[in-house]
């Protein structure tokens, strides 16, 4: 028979205060961490009441930042993201706000050399239609718009 760790609600506080210290969290990941600390739903309540006042957790910074580093290290399109966020339970207020911390210019040139680089490793595929599966596939999973990846096909075929 397999025994659980259980915790006091100071513990299970002071555990949490670690655990968003670390890096950013979402109620949803901290609420899913309580879960598995086989906390009783009041006291997860107490505890997530406590952790957004004392400032541990808070879903705008939470988004923005999600935002900000999805976008500048992965690569990811707002499509992505903002699919991401939904899945955290981000509120819609939320996301938008997170969605103005990527600049427009920014955005555009993150596109364009992500998609170069793309095409250029798809050089050695001989049919072309593949070619552009492959490279509108890869550009819509990371979550770029339609109607970029359609007009940057459009301008490496010419």
């Amino acid at each position: 028979m397999r025994s659980y760790r259980t915790y006091t609600l100071d513990e299970a506080k002071a555990r949490m205060e670690r655990y968003c210290a670390y890096r950013e969290r979402c109620h949803k990941e901290v609420q899913q961490k309580l879960i598995e600390m086989r906390m009783i739903p009041e006291a997860i309540d107490l505890i997530i009441h406590h952790l957004i006042t004392h400032n541990y957790l808070n879903e705008t910074r939470y988004s923005t930042t999600f935002a900000r580093g999805k976008f500048r290290i992965k690569k990811w399109g707002k499509q992505r993201i903002v699919r991401e966020l939904k899945a955290r339970d981000i509120s819609q207020y939320n996301i938008k706000l997170a969605l103005k911390e990527i600049p427009e210019s920014e955005y555009y040139v993150a596109f364009h050399e992500l998609s170069e680089k793309r095409w250029a490793q798809l050089a050695t595929e001989t049919n072309i239609q593949k070619k552009k599966k492959k490279f509108a596939d890869y550009l819509l999973y990371r979550g770029w718009e339609t109607n970029l990846i359609w007009d940057k096909l459009r301008e490496l075929e010419s």
